[in-house]
């Protein structure tokens, strides 16, 4: 039995370096007909690394061709076998604009969205493919509205968009703490969450970035000279008045109130002292 085994075993070794053999041997000598079947027999076998090489080798024989079509979509499909998912989104991509009445179509475009979203970072790097990736489930779900990927199509949308406000909420919310070492940020971390605000209709960060930009345009009125505090001041009553209206039960509310009455407080104060300077010049003048 185990003289049986051993024999197997070195039929399965033989075989394997056979095999490699003729992978090398038609990958550095073969002909783009002999690479084709190559790469075809590499890729059902699922070794897609090795079908990658010969893809490569052969693409510029077959551009133009039939068999083109086939080639560019295996191309795709082993780089996201593979992993590479900003590649195969790219590869996807580039199939659906390439053979749009192609029967993968529908599918390469789903693969390309759906790849760049694997490919998506965490909500605090670079924003690059969670943008590529919305982009492309947008195309999708307009492109195939009866397609039965609708739903996850739809789910995956909402993840990466979710992603998106977080990350810009986040950067927004640095820019308010960060706001005691540089007082330019008090303006930035407004205008952040502002944009916030007006590209994310909806957003599931709307109540506390309200109460967060009211609260930075409160602090920056507290930095501010008397003579900038009453259009600050103005400002950030106005950022109050709207976390009201859209959250009157918030829970940030009793805070929010405090705010207002120092808001106010603070604005006929500085109203009342341009008042007195304004009257001591005039006197001057009249003297």
């Amino acid at each position: 039995m185990q003289k049986i085994k051993n024999l197997a075993f070195l039929f399965l070794v033989v075989l394997l370096l056979s095999s490699c053999g003729e992978y090398h041997k038609i990958l550095n000598k073969g002909t783009a007909e002999e690479q084709y079947k190559m790469a075809v027999k590499m890729y059902e076998s699922k070794k897609y690394s090795k079908a990658l090489r010969l893809f490569e080798k052969i693409t510029p024989s077959y551009r133009g061709k039939p068999q083109m079509e086939r080639i560019s979509f295996m191309i795709a499909q082993s780089n996201f076998n593979e992993k590479n998912y900003s590649i195969s989104g790219y590869y996807f991509d580039r199939f659906t604009k390439s053979y749009p009445k192609s029967s993968k179509a529908e599918e390469a475009a789903f693969l390309s969205a759906y790849s760049y979203k694997l490919a998506s970072p965490v909500f605090s790097k670079d924003p690059t493919d969670t943008n590529k990736a919305l982009e492309a489930f947008q195309t999708f779900i307009n492109t195939y509205p009866d397609s039965d990927k609708l739903d996850e199509a739809n789910k995956h949308y909402k993840e990466l968009r979710y992603k998106l406000q977080k990350k810009y909420f986040e950067i927004a919310k640095t820019y308010y703490r960060t706001a005691d070492y540089d007082l330019r940020n008090y303006k930035a971390a407004i205008q952040a969450f502002d944009n916030l605000l007006s590209d994310y209709l909806g957003s599931e960060f709307k109540e506390e970035a309200l109460f967060y930009r009211l609260k930075a345009a409160h602090d920056f009125v507290l930095k501010s000279t008397p003579r900038r505090i009453p259009d600050r001041a103005e400002d950030a009553i106005e950022a109050y008045e709207k976390l009201k209206r859209s959250f009157p039960e918030s829970k940030y509310m009793e805070e929010s109130n405090k705010m207002l009455a120092t808001l106010k407080a603070e604005k006929k104060k500085a109203e009342d002292a341009i008042a007195k300077q304004k009257e001591y010049e005039n006197t001057l003048k009249k003297k």
